[in-house]
């Protein structure tokens, strides 16, 4: 099973790292950009949700909410929205049941070593609930402005 856009997106119920319980399902009606990224605090993952927070006005904007995923627990999201000011929701997928939902999980290769980990991927959502782009391959410092300039066309 390969996701592909228009497929109605897998439905989750995640807390962030307050606590507080977000359903996709809750988020009929936005746009939703959800991504998935490895770990917090590390460089390409700061870049990321740094770039996330930069544009994230103009996102709202466009009336789009911005969901960050990763398996991380709540301590390390609230630790790393704190640090860095994020201004968005950043999920606890502790058991990668979302990632995996997502086609995000899986066998990753770093350093001649593999293991399994989130992979760095993307999912716009239209207000239907259905899959509108995927993101497979991401820049973590330009993939905001792309995903702004890519929703003008």
């Amino acid at each position: 099973m390969s996701l592909k856009p228009q497929d109605l997106a897998p439905d989750f119920s995640l807390a962030d790292g307050a606590g507080n319980i977000v359903k996709l399902s809750d988020l009929r009606g936005k746009r939703v950009v959800l991504y998935f990224y490895p770990r917090d605090n590390t460089p390409g993952c700061i870049k990321e949700a740094c770039a996330f927070r930069d544009h994230y006005a103009d996102l709202q904007g466009k009336d789009m909410v911005v969901l960050g995923v990763s398996t991380d627990d709540a301590k390390s999201h609230q630790k790393f929205v704190d640090k860095y000011d994020i201004p968005f929701p950043l999920l606890c997928d502790t058991d990668a049941t979302v990632a995996t939902a997502y086609e995000s999980y899986g066998l990753k290769k770093f350093m001649g070593k593999e293991f399994m980990g989130v992979k760095r991927q993307t999912f716009v959502i239209d207000p239907d609930g259905r899959l509108e782009r995927i993101y497979l391959k991401v820049k973590p410092a330009d993939h905001a402005s792309q995903i702004l300039q890519d929703l003008e066309d």
